[in-house]
Parts: C-alpha cells; sequence; structure tokens
C-alpha cells in the first residue's frame, strides 16, 4: 500500500524539474536532486518532506521575495501547460513557500496567495497572515470573498475558519468571529458547492463557541435559497448533535410525542474489526406530522478509562401521525488510523430529535 508520502517520489521530482528547468534560466537540476534526496529523505514523513521540498526549492528561487514568487507564477502556468498536479496535494509547498519566506512582505504574499490558490490550495498558509496582521489580512480575504474565482472566494471562507482542522489557531477569531461574518455574508448565495460547504464548516467552528450568533444567522438567511437552508442546517450539526435547544425548536424537531420501544443491542459482546448490530423502533404518537431526526451516540470507552460520545445520524424526514418504523444498523469497530479503540465497556444510546432516550452498554474485546 502507497503511503502520503511517497507522492513525493523519484518520478514526481524528475518531471517537476524538467518543469524548472524550462522555466528558471539559472536552475540546476541535479544540485535541485542531489538536495532532495539527502541522506534523510527516506526517513521522513510527508510533511517533513514537504517542508524540505520548500527549502531546496527557495535554494533554487532568487533571494529577492517579489522576483521569485514571479517565477512561481511561470512555473504554475507551465505545469497548467503540462497538465501537471493542478489541485494535487504534491505542489501545496507553493503555499508552504509563501508562509515561510512571505510573512514580512504583505503586498506580493497576498498577490501570491490569491493566484497559487488557484492552482493548490493555501488555507493553511494564508493563517500566519491573520495572526500578523490581523484586520488588515481580513479586508484583503474580503476582497477575495467577491473574487470571479471560485477558488480564491473559498480561500477567503476557508482560511479564516476559527478553528480549520490540523492548521494553527486563530484565538481572536475563536474568541470574536465578528470580524469574518461580513465575508460569510458576503458567500452564502455562492454559486459554488464547494464554497458554499466552506461557509457551512466555518459556521460549524463558530457555533462551538457561540452558538448564539449562528442561531441568529441562521433566522436570518432562513428561507434565501433551497441551497443557503441546506448551508444553514450543515453549519449547524454539530448544534444539533449536542442536542441543542433553541437550534431544535428552530428546526421543530420536538421529541415528546416521538416514542423509542424495542430498544436491542445484538452483539454485546464485539470483538474489534467486527460491528457493533443493534435495533429499536420509532413511532409518532402525535396528532400530526412531525420531522423526525433519528441519531445513535457511541460512548467509546477512552484511554483513561472515561467515555467520550460520538453521535451519528441516521436519517431525518418527517412522520405521518401513528408511523412506526423499526430501524436495524451496524457500527463498524474496523480498526483505522484516525481512532483508536480501547477494551472494556462502552455504551450506545439513541437520539430522537435531539434527545437521548435510553442508553445500553456493550463490551469491545
Amino acid at each position: 500500500m502507497s503511503l502520503i508520502k511517497d507522492i513525493y517520489s523519484a518520478s514526481f521530482f524528475e518531471r517537476f524539474t524538467g518543469i524548472l528547468r524550462q522555466t528558471i534560466p539559472s536552475f540546476d537540476q541535479k544540485k535541485f536532486i542531489s538536495l532532495i534526496f539527502d541522506g534523510n529523505f527516506e526517513n521522513r514523513e510527508w510533511k517533513e518532506r514537504m517542508k524540505h521540498t520548500t527549502r531546496v526549492f527557495h535554494e533554487c528561487l532568487p533571494a529577492d521575495f517579489s522576483k521569485a514568487v514571479k517565477l512561481i507564477e511561470k512555473v504554475i502556468a507551465k505545469l497548467r501547460e503540462e497538465k501537471f498536479g493542478e489541485d494535487g496535494l504534491a505542489f501545496i509547498f507553493f503555499a508552504d513557500y509563501i508562509e515561510t519566506y512571505g510573512l514580512d512582505n504583505f503586498d506580493d504574499s497576498v498577490k501570491a496567495l490569491e493566484s497559487i490558490t488557484q492552482f493548490v490550495s493555501c488555507e493553511f498558509a494564508v493563517r500566519p497572515f491573520i495572526l500578523k496582521y490581523g484586520d488588515k489580512m481580513i479586508a484583503e480575504m474580503m476582497k477575495w470573498s467577491l473574487h470571479e474565482n471560485y477558488k480564491v472566494r473559498r480561500l477567503a471562507s476557508e482560511g479564516s475558519r476559527p478553528r480549520l482542522p490540523w492548521a494553527m489557531a486563530i484565538p481572536e477569531l475563536k474568541k470574536n468571529p465578528a470580524p469574518i461574518l461580513p465575508l460569510l455574508e458576503n458567500l452564502k448565495n455562492d454559486p459554488s458547492e464547494w464554497v458554499r460547504r466552506s461557509v457551512a464548516n466555518s459556521l460549524n467552528d463558530i457555533a462551538r463557541d457561540h452558538a448564539d450568533i449562528v442561531l441568529q444567522l441562521a433566522r436570518n438567511w432562513q428561507g434565501t435559497s433551497k441551497e443557503t437552508d441546506a448551508l444553514i442546517k450543515h453549519g449547524c450539526r454539530t448544534l444539533l448533535k449536542q442536542g441543542h435547544a433553541e437550534i431544535l425548536k428552530h428546526y421543530g424537531l420536538e421529541s415528546e410525542n416521538i416514542i423509542l420501544t424495542d430498544f436491542i443491542i445484538k452483539t454485546p459482546v464485539v470483538e474489534t474489526g467486527n460491528s457493533l448490530e443493534f435495533g429499536f423502533t420509532v413511532t409518532n404518537t402525535g396528532p400530526g406530522p412531525q420531522v423526525v431526526r433519528l441519531e445513535y451516540g457511541i460512548y467509546y470507552n477512552k484511554a483513561n478509562g472515561r467515555l467520550a460520545r460520538k453521535v451519528f445520524k441516521i436519517s431525518e424526514r418527517i412522520y405521518e401521525s401513528g408511523r412506526k418504523e423499526n430501524v436495524q444498523r451496524k457500527q463498524s469497530f474496523r480498526l483505522i488510523t484516525t481512532r483508536t479503540f480501547y477494551p472494556g465497556l462502552h455504551q450506545l444510546s439513541i437520539i430522537l430529535n435531539g434527545e437521548e432516550k435510553e442508553r445500553q452498554t456493550f463490551s469491545l474485546v
């Protein structure tokens, strides 16, 4: 099985340096390859290889940052001509170059980020500029939110997310997201689903610290279009999973007449690698139709012996009065790289319209 770090292979560098030889007159291909494949290359993981490539690339460019970014634009133009690498993870070192060597050169870096993100995303690289320049950088991102290119518009929303995964945090935006709200307002009706999903992710980030702000936006934006309604719902997903009372009320998710019966765990002992199997029946006993959101929560046993809940959505749809439905589900405990399973007692709960109705215990061995 190939590893992510293997995108930086001998064949990749051979093809890339061929492009550099055509675009940079003084480029020394042999020197570049020898610097890349130093004695420690094989021991580096993906991010280390990416950073290493940034440093070696820097050695092949002019020391003057303004001249260097102009050459990068020429290289990207040639890569596009050769149909090599656009939107590919391998070329994220272009963005890393701007972050690493351009932080003190605001004007040239802003232009470079706007240009490079149309080839490979710069959502991580822009964050040090927000930290250093604050409102000045947000003002540039406001301009990006109106850009003709959807990748630049997405950079405006994704790069300014308060809690962008795997990226450096922006504490000020976690404390006060007000500076980026006009930016999200500009993008709430964006024609690109990719951009709208980024706006939703930003709302979800904000909701973790400021549920009231997201609730107000949900009220203000509701009914703008079906696409915006979907965006808002996706942006409220953490609040919905948490059973936040106001957001449940906003979406008409009442649980009083939604009854859970026949809840059973069919596999009370689960071996790692297999699946937990369970079933239950849900009934709308109310006098009229009701939106029913079905979820279940797994209380995972952690290394410290405590339980931590993760919520999984099953469905959300209208149940007519008297409707009864039997639900059967499986939850995999197959080993994956993003989650470690610890043996011992775990718990499973069934959640109807945000209200946890019942919880049972099972063992993982």
